[in-house]
């Protein structure tokens, strides 16, 4: 057989060889159908610590705003979306979602933290540590310190965000420094169980042992005045009898005025 002629051959059987590769690959493909969701998965990161929402009412939020995905290819859905959907919802913080090869449209969700609890008459709203308001939720109260009184935030009931002002910004930072501190330090977490704002601005901190109340200005100077509380309960308080002093203000430079 002549050299151009086997050459020849050679071609047309590679070619034939490479169509049928395609037309398998093709027919294949066709054949396999497209992974679609079967259901969701979702977890709650940090459920031990706040529980303002839970996995029934995530799923109530994506089926309310986004019906449909079950059942629809897993490369389908539209991620970015589901994210925003959820949070936009007052409690939650941070949601990441993403699908798995089992079927699954998974949802991880990260709550909002509160530091601090506002009750401004019967209405009462949180802040968290970055100073970002949000309304309490009926089916969870988070055990924080409680600021009550003439609360200087404009705050409409559902608000959330962060102040308008750059003045409520500053006494909601001050504040927020403030419980802060009462929180990092054991004696005085356990020992101050109410903060109340006058219509001065001045705050008074109320311990849980003694009738005595401490006149504590507006909230600067925190760590000066934290010390002469103590100074008060270690070298005034046990010289006098229990009960002599009704107030005890921190107000002023190197003085502790108690009344």
């Amino acid at each position: 057989m002549p050299k151009i002629v086997r050459h020849i051959i050679r071609i047309l059987f590679a070619a034939a060889l490479a169509a049928a590769l395609i037309a398998s690959c093709v027919a294949g493909a066709a054949d396999r159908k497209p992974i679609v969701c079967k259901g969701v998965k979702i977890v709650i990161a940090d459920s031990t610590v706040n529980q303002f929402v839970t996995p029934s009412e995530v799923k109530k939020y994506i089926d309310k705003e986004y019906s449909g995905y079950i059942g629809m290819p897993i490369d389908e859905i539209d991620l970015v979306k589901v994210e925003a959907i959820l949070d936009e919802k007052t409690a939650i913080y941070k949601s990441e979602a993403y699908t798995t090869k089992d079927s699954l449209l998974n949802i991880s969700i990260t709550q909002r933290r509160p530091i601090v609890r506002f009750q401004k008459g019967d209405k009462g709203f949180y802040a968290d540590a970055e100073g970002f308001l949000f309304p309490l939720q009926s089916t969870y109260a988070s055990y924080v310190q409680i600021i009550d009184g003439a609360i200087p935030l404009k705050n409409e009931h559902g608000y959330k965000g962060t102040p308008d002002t750059e003045e409520e910004k500053l006494w909601l930072k001050r504040m927020i420094d403030l419980v802060k501190y009462i929180d990092g330090s054991r004696k005085w977490k356990d020992a101050i169980v109410q903060i109340s704002v006058g219509e001065d601005g001045n705050l008074t901190l109320v311990p849980r042992k003694g009738k005595e109340k401490f006149i504590f200005g507006h909230p600067t100077e925190i760590e000066d005045k934290f010390e002469k509380m103590e100074l008060y309960y270690k070298a005034i308080a046990p010289a006098k009898e229990e009960g002599r002093y009704r107030s005890v203000d921190l107000r002023f430079d190197g003085q502790i005025v108690c009344r």
